[in-house]
């Protein structure tokens, strides 16, 4: 370890002294694990259909693995020391694609096992698929999954009743082939109210299939001159007076005949309604198996079918959110419970051997994974360490060997050292805006908190350590894509703007709640936002510390005004970054929306020439950029510290690091 930085160090880890003491008194207790890294706070859930943080990411990829996942490209960087990512066999080899680029057939490994020792099959995979759509399931990355035929219908829960005449047209098509799945016309599942647990929606109840016929509709409210969050709970209550009269069909040979007379029943997803011959349903969702394109024609075979060609569904794959979890402990146990160390079987490298809430998670070995004869270290511990400085003083004292951000103010010093590992992202940095609340429903004061932020001087004083000030929400050097840039560093204008929203000088402006999560290198850069817009607008800021759980679920909630965020691509295109905010979209969490946006959105989803395709998402970008629901800060560079001796270890754009593929003297030397 570099000695200027030891003897610096004392000054910056004073303030850390009390948290490093109680993780002190945890190693001292505790045989240590071969490999430990800071994970920066605590895991809110090992969920794949859940989780939505990077926090939840690492651990995930070392306790899962989905049919694909994200590796190092080459062992060897390349002239600026950085290391392309592409998805690789996980627990499939590489999928077959037909020639319309919408089909994809994954062959399932035979040597792939739970934890439990049971092997994995196709019909795992559409279970789990299956759970992550599901409405009650509640996954914010669900719209991964939207790209494939009558995903989105499904976890959205629209139905409309069956048209005959579209029905006929169908039939008439003598080249559909039986098997092809169709759009739902008129097809339902519905669910009825006799769960073991209806707060589980698995397992599931009692299931009838069947013809929507028609909807049931009460007069629609009037919702003018309501805000916008009245209006929708407004409409959510009349949604709950809908009544839905069925065609339910008869099954045979353990399959429904489609084509068979049905009885006619009715079905109402409110208890209350529920009397005499309307019968109370949980759900009421477009028909899974012939509407949604998942399918296991056998154990070892699992088919995708998309809507349109998407050329980076093989990242979405190797994403997380579309890892399998295992039915029956999901079953057995409930969620979360399943997640609980004593009960949760996984697929990946490592099973989880305990949690220690606001301490660590420690992760073994799994001896039933596939490549477990690859995976060096016996043992790794994710240690939820909230403060930065306690962090490197950790590393500084040998307690942990890989660290996943500094204290800022330690960047000029950490640079010399061998273990310090700076890298490009495609990562951004930026401030939600919740647009429900006044005074940030008024574009011009969006506009105008945005112009009145020194981005060059946060950079610079602040981060230090070759981050660069963001003007788009899509980091630039994609290829092939320009970004679209918002307004710039203006003070002159944002008070002009902030005049023009009708507070001039900041004059009857309420005060700004500044929402970030426990992080020193968060707290600076709200600080200096804050002072920033005291100076240049004349507004009250008021900032807010919350634990990361807290944060994520106030972010989730919309209960925030102005709130910190950060993206990281989950794969290199421009679409990981822009379709999040999409109207009611999983991971917006602004309450913004714009019917032109979605359009491009989804218009670039279509899109098969790849320039035409990025100059529609160009478009997109423009809007968001024009509308501000978010305000760009900077794009990141990653900065990693971790021993000279860790091997494995690559510097990547998705700032992403494989666990299992890590090594160092440490491994096989054992947990005493």
């Amino acid at each position: 370890m570099n000695h200027q930085v030891r003897k610096l160090f004392p000054l910056v880890a004073l303030a850390a002294l009390l948290g490093a003491l109680a993780y002190a008194v945890t190693f001292g207790t505790l045989p240590p694990a071969e490999f430990s890294f800071s994970n920066s706070d605590e895991v809110k859930t090992v969920d794949p259909a859940k989780a939505s943080g990077e926090i939840e990411n690492r651990v995930i990829n070392g306790l899962f693995e989905g049919l694909l996942r994200s590796m190092p490209a080459s062992d060897t960087p390349d002239e600026n020391g950085m290391t392309a990512m592409e998805p690789q066999p996980g627990v499939s080899e590489l999928p077959k694609i037909s020639a319309d680029g919408k089909t994809y057939t994954f062959p399932i490994r035979p040597a792939a096992k739970w934890s439990n020792g049971r092997n994995i099959t196709a019909e795992d995979f559409v279970w789990s698929w299956r759970r992550t759509l599901h409405p009650e399931t509640g996954s914010k990355y669900a719209y991964q999954l939207y790209y494939i035929q009558g995903a989105e219908a499904y976890n959205s829960a629209s139905v409309e009743p069956y048209d005959s005449e579209k029905a006929d047209s169908e039939k008439a098509d003598s080249e559909k082939a039986d098997s092809e799945k169709t759009d739902s016309n008129g097809r339902v599942e519905i669910e009825l109210a006799d769960r073991q647990d209806s707060l589980q929606p698995f397992p599931r109840g009692t299931i009838r299939r069947g013809l929507l016929t028609e909807i049931v509709k009460p007069p629609k409210p009037e919702t003018a001159g309501l805000d916008e969050e009245a209006a929708k709970d407004e409409l959510d209550l009349w949604r709950k007076k809908w009544s839905y009269i069925v065609d339910v069909k008869p099954t045979k040979d353990g399959k429904v005949d489609w084509d068979a007379k049905g009885t006619t029943e009715k079905f109402t997803t409110t208890e209350e309604l529920a009397a005499g011959d309307l019968q109370h349903a949980m759900q009421v969702l477009p028909d899974f198996e012939t509407t949604v394109g998942l399918a296991a024609p056998d154990s070892s075979t699992f088919v995708v079918t998309l809507k349109e060609r998407t050329p980076f569904f093989h990242h979405l794959v190797a994403f997380y959110t579309l890892y399998p979890v295992n039915p029956e402990c999901v079953i057995e146990h409930g969620t979360p419970k399943w997640t609980k160390a004593e009960n949760i079987v996984s697929n990946g490298p490592y099973q989880m051997e305990f949690r220690r809430v606001r301490d660590r998670i420690r992760m073994k070995r799994n001896p039933h994974y596939w490549n477990a004869a690859n995976v060096k270290f016996a043992t790794v511990d994710a240690l939820a360490v909230k403060s930065n400085t306690a962090a490197l003083n950790m590393y500084l004292n040998d307690e942990v060997d890989w660290i996943t951000e500094i204290p800022k103010v330690m960047v000029p010093e950490l640079q010399k050292d061998p273990g310090y590992r700076a890298a490009p992202a495609l990562i951004t940095y930026f401030y939600r805006l919740n647009v429900t609340r006044v005074p940030l429903n008024n574009v011009k004061v969006r506009q105008a908190l945005n112009a009145a932020i020194d981005k060059k001087q946060i950079c610079e004083r602040v981060t230090k350590a070759g981050e660069t000030p963001a003007r788009s929400l899509v980091p630039p050097g994609m290829l092939g894509y320009t970004i679209a840039p918002c307004g710039e560093y203006n003070p002159e204008r944002a008070r002009e703007l902030l005049a023009e929203a009708g507070y001039p000088g900041g004059k009857g402006l309420p005060k700004i709640e500044l929402l970030y999560n426990t992080n020193d290198n968060h707290r600076a850069i709200a600080e200096v936002i804050t002072r920033q817009w005291q100076q240049n607008l004349g507004i009250r800021v008021e900032l807010a510390n919350v634990e990361w759980g807290v944060y994520l679920d106030r972010q989730q909630t919309l209960d925030y005004t102005v709130c910190r965020a950060g993206w990281i691509g989950d794969y290199p295109d421009p679409n990981t970054f822009l379709d999040m905010f999409v109207t009611g979209g999983g991971q917006n969490e602004t309450g913004w929306g714009n019917p032109e946006y979605d359009g491009l959105i989804e218009s670039a989803g279509k899109e098969a020439d790849p320039k035409t395709r990025m100059e529609i998402l160009h478009r997109a970008e423009t809007i968001l950029m024009e509308e501000l629901p978010i305000l760009p800060i900077y794009y990141y560079v990653s900065i990693n510290m971790v021993r000279p001796e860790v091997t494995g270890f690559s510097n990547n754009i998705l700032d992403r690091h494989p666990l299992h593929i890590l090594n160092s003297p440490n491994a096989g030397k054992g947990t005493p």
